[in-house]
């Protein structure tokens, strides 16, 4: 079925809510949608994890016609004792980092048909 992301097994570095808060750092209007397929998340689990996000006050958003902005706030320290003092801007700086470096050497689109094709 379109849309369901496929379901995932095991344990990952990240948690989902890095993962959400990643993907808005980089696209601050980004719709629900979006974000879930990026994550490869359901819409509802992001709009849960935003609303703890929101909570928390890591995250916030304007409403602008039928789009939000959302806004992070930088300086904002992560939660857990191991990493305290570490802010959510020296996460995504790593996260985006890393984004940018994958987004440089994937193969583009041209390379990988003329691969298929010879």
């Amino acid at each position: 079925m379109d849309g369901v992301p496929e379901p995932h097994t095991g344990w990952t570095f990240l948690t989902n809510h890095a993962r959400v808060l990643a993907a808005i750092a980089d696209n601050h209007n980004a719709r629900i949608r979006d974000i879930a397929a990026h994550c490869r998340l359901t819409d509802r689990a992001v709009q849960k994890i935003i609303a703890d996000l929101e909570q928390d006050g890591y995250l916030s958003h304007t409403r602008e016609g039928r789009t939000n902005t959302y806004r992070i706030d930088p300086g904002k320290v992560l939660r857990h004792p191991a990493e305290s003092g570490l802010a959510v801007a020296s996460l995504l700086s790593l996260l985006a980092r890393d984004e940018a470096d994958r987004s440089d050497s994937a193969p583009s689109a041209k390379s990988t048909q003329r691969t298929r094709s010879t």
